[in-house]
C-alpha cells in the first residue's frame, strides 16, 4: 500500500505547529484520568501520537508533552465540554486549529491535542486539515480496530503501521524516531527505508 491517503495527522500541512503556551509533560495519571473521563461520557475515541504508541507497546517508553486523541467530529462539542468541567480551556491562537485540531490546556500546561474525523459510509476518518477543504488527512477503517493499554485502561488505537505511516510525512524528531523503533520492535511494520534499518 503506498502512502497516498495518508496525511501526518499530528502535524500542520506545510509547516510546524505553534502554541501559546509552554506545554508540560502529560503524566500517565492524567492521561488515564482524561480516558476514563471521555469513555464514562460514551465519547467515541483513539488514542494518537506517543500516547498511542506506549499503548499499543503496553508500557510508557518516554515522556509526553501532551495526549494526542483522534475523535469523531460528532462527539467534538461533547468533548469539549467534559475537559471544560476539569479546568481544560480552548488554545485558539494554536495553529493549525480547527478544523485540523483543537488544542485544550489547563492552568498546570498539560495539554490534549484533539483531531476531529469525519466518517464516510466504509467507516474511514477523515481529517480536514484546511479550512478550504482542499487538504485532507485520511484514517483508513481497517487501521481503527486496534487496542492498547495505558498503565492497564485498554483504549482504542491507531494501528502500528498507521502511527509509522504518518510520521513518515516529515523530518523525524528524536522522539518520533524513537516511537518508530519502539513500534519495529514489537510489531511486523514492514514499511520503513532501507537506510532506517541501518542505523
Amino acid at each position: 500500500m503506498s502512502n497516498a491517503g495518508f496525511a501526518a495527522g499530528n502535524h500542520s500541512p506545510g509547516g510546524e505547529a505553534t502554541l501559546t503556551h509552554m506545554a508540560r509533560s502529560m503524566p500517565v495519571d492524567e492521561a488515564v484520568a482524561i480516558c476514563r473521563r471521555l469513555g464514562e461520557r460514551r465519547i467515541s475515541f483513539w488514542v494518537d501520537g506517543g500516547w498511542g504508541v506506549d499503548a499499543l507497546v503496553g508500557e510508557q517508553t518516554r515522556d509526553h508533552s501532551d495526549l494526542d486523541l483522534a475523535v469523531d467530529r460528532s462527539d467534538l462539542e461533547r468533548l469539549r465540554e467534559v475537559l471544560f468541567e476539569v479546568g481544560f480551556r480552548h488554545d485558539v491562537e494554536a495553529r493549525p486549529g480547527l478544523p485540523a485540531r483543537l488544542v485544550l490546556f489547563d492552568d498546570r500546561d498539560l495539554q490534549v491535542d484533539v483531531h476531529p474525523l469525519t466518517f464516510d459510509s466504509a467507516g474511514n476518518g477523515w481529517q480536514q486539515l484546511s479550512e478550504s477543504g482542499r487538504a485532507w488527512g485520511r484514517y483508513p477503517a481497517e487501521h481503527l480496530t486496534w487496542t492498547g493499554r495505558i498503565a492497564g485502561l485498554p483504549v482504542r488505537c491507531l494501528s502500528p503501521e498507521l502511527q509509522v505511516r504518518f510520521r513518515m510525512g516529515y523530518e523525524w524528531s528524536p522522539r518520533d524516531e524513537h516511537d518508530i523503533r519502539r513500534l519495529a520492535g514489537a510489531f511486523d511494520i514492514g514499511l520503513l527505508p532501507p537506510t532506517f534499518r541501518d542505523r
